[in-house]
């Protein structure tokens, strides 16, 4: 169990929020900069395709794909390189490459300038929107509880 407990714990720390990209936050304002990164670009593979959300993907709306945002957030995406920013709907999981924070549908990455490729980008969201660290520090206590029962289990049965 305490095997367990170490691998997950080494997982939460290698997936949490900051996997891919700068994290930061900042308390002032009604939003909150929560990953700076590499946006990418959906592939024309996926039109149709269902998404995470249960959606189908649809390459001429506004969404995207996060590891971490919740399911139909919505998040203000930023190209630094050029200051354009677009609103999108957060719609389906990933990006799975690493490095990146957010895969964007083609008119969203159109909106921001990215014709191909990737392009490096700050994601904001509203601050009901973005991920807490609750749910990670609620894994870990499961997890530590997990252990804590594995060993008085063992325990009782070296007594008898």
């Amino acid at each position: 169990m305490k095997r367990i407990a170490a691998i997950l714990g080494i997982f939460l720390i290698c997936a949490g929020p900051a996997a891919g990209g700068d994290t930061s936050s900042s308390a002032a304002s009604p939003t909150t900069v929560i990953q700076q990164g590499q946006a990418s670009v959906y592939s024309d593979k996926f039109q149709g395709r269902p998404t995470a959300s249960g959606e189908l993907h649809d390459q001429n709306a506004l969404t995207a794909a996060s590891r971490n945002l919740p399911l139909g957030a919505t998040a203000m995406v930023t190209n630094l390189e050029n200051g354009r920013s677009v609103e999108v709907e957060i719609t389906d999981r990933g990006p799975y490459t690493r490095g990146r924070v957010i895969d964007l549908s083609k008119r969203a990455a159109a909106t921001l300038g990215i014709r191909g490729g990737t392009a490096r980008v700050r994601v904001e969201t509203h601050a009901g929107d973005q991920p807490t660290q609750d749910l990670q520090d609620q894994v870990a206590a499961l997890v530590a509880r997990g252990a804590a029962k594995s060993d008085a289990k063992t325990s009782a049965q070296e007594r008898h």
